[in-house]
């Protein structure tokens, strides 16, 4: 891959990683409800998940959804299904000074695992594989998979970062459930464009 192409890759990669969007609303809430160290695990998650499942769709998974559109189809229900239970727990989270009993961070399997269900990881897997991979052959998806390696956690930490920031006005129980609702309602939201596609 020319140097050319991987910064287009890299700047791709920044702007669709930073913009909001299931993981990103959903590290805001953690950040929020839980801080910086207990949302780390899930940050890694996210952005090795993110960036393994990159790659694997450039090996041809996408092809098979292709291939097989009932396959597609039953994978979209586990996903509506998935972010809906995540919208719920998001919903009820406790406020940040109950600690573990307020309710448990998103873990650093579960985040890996909803890379497969995020439907705009999807996209941007597809989009980025597409546009940027030069050839079908590993080495063209692993240097993909690298680009997002680079710019995705940095651009995710900014999202839990701006949460851990909102604690401190988040201590009133009130504003806590308004926000909490708030970020569930907009995950739910953002199933609405792929619901009616």
């Amino acid at each position: 891959m020319d140097m050319t192409l991987f910064l287009a890759l890299l700047g791709f990669g920044l702007v669709s990683s930073i913009t909001p969007g299931p993981n990103n609303l959903m590290l805001l809430a953690s950040g929020a409800n839980f801080g910086m160290r207990r949302t780390l695990p899930h940050m890694i998650g996210v952005s090795l998940g993110f960036c393994f499942m990159v790659f694997v769709v450039g090996l041809g998974l996408a092809q098979v959804f292709q291939h097989f559109p009932p396959l597609r189809q039953a994978m979209m229900v586990v996903a509506v299904a998935y972010m809906l239970w995540l919208a719920w727990k998001i919903a009820h989270a406790g406020a940040p000074k109950e600690g573990a009993a307020g309710g448990k961070p998103i873990t650093f399997l579960q985040a890996v695992a909803f890379q497969w269900v995020n439907p705009k990881a999807w996209i941007m897997a597809v989009g980025a594989q597409t546009t940027y991979a030069q050839g079908a052959s590993w080495t063209a998806a692993a240097f993909v998979g690298l680009g997002f390696l680079i710019v995705n956690f940095p651009a995710i930490t900014l999202w839990a970062l701006l949460g851990t920031e909102l604690r401190r006005f988040l201590t009133n129980p009130q504003r806590l459930r308004i926000f909490n609702w708030t970020m569930a309602s907009l995950l739910v939201a953002s199933l609405i464009p792929i619901l009616f596609h």
